[in-house]
């Protein structure tokens, strides 16, 4: 049996507490398939139309990208998901944080494998601290991101965002990893 909080101790929030399980049953799910990544699954490509992470003159990693969406939809890698996930987190992480949010060309990929791991890791820690700091009245704030600035949209509704955008882009990577180990059709 669970100990009795004591006695002079604040209440967890009913919605961060929602948010946190959410949250956590996503991320399980991830380290199922962070654990099993290899370095040559981050720039599989895995049809003729896809988005991938490339070296730019520098020996910088950057992501393909178009200002509007090109037809037909390429195909992401897990590298450039890997990537995406920095992207809109690092962000949504600064909202929650009241840090200045950086711009989509500030995130850097680390690279294939560990590097990524880690950071993507390190993420989450930095997300669970943000999460884990909102009071109730955060939590009904208006959301700066992403939409911008819009008073429909509450901070929770972003946390409650980053739970579906982090379950969507967990699933595209475990798909991308068990297709490529599963091998091309026979």
């Amino acid at each position: 049996m669970a100990a009795s909080p004591h006695p002079d101790a604040p209440a967890p929030n009913p919605v961060t507490a929602l948010l946190r399980r959410q949250f956590d049953l996503t991320w399980a799910l991830f380290e199922y398939h962070l654990e099993r990544l290899e370095p040559d699954d981050f720039l599989w490509e895995p049809a003729g139309v896809c988005w991938t992470m490339r070296r730019d003159g520098d020996g910088a990693w950057v992501p393909d990208w178009a200002e509007s969406e090109p037809d037909p939809v390429p195909v992401p890698t897990i590298g450039w998901l890997s990537w995406h996930i920095g992207w809109w987190w690092s962000v949504a992480a600064d909202h929650a944080h009241g840090r200045t949010p950086r711009e989509r060309d500030a995130v850097v990929w680390p690279g294939e494998g560990a590097p990524t791991v880690e950071w993507l890791r390190g993420l989450r820690a930095d997300w669970l601290a943000a999460l884990g700091g909102l009071t109730a009245a955060d939590l009904d704030a208006t959301a700066a991101f992403p939409p911008q600035d819009d008073p429909a949209y509450s901070v929770a509704d972003m946390a409650a965002w980053v739970n579906a955008e982090l379950m969507k882009n967990v699933a595209e990577i475990g798909q991308l990893r068990l297709q490529r180990a599963a091998g091309p059709l026979g």
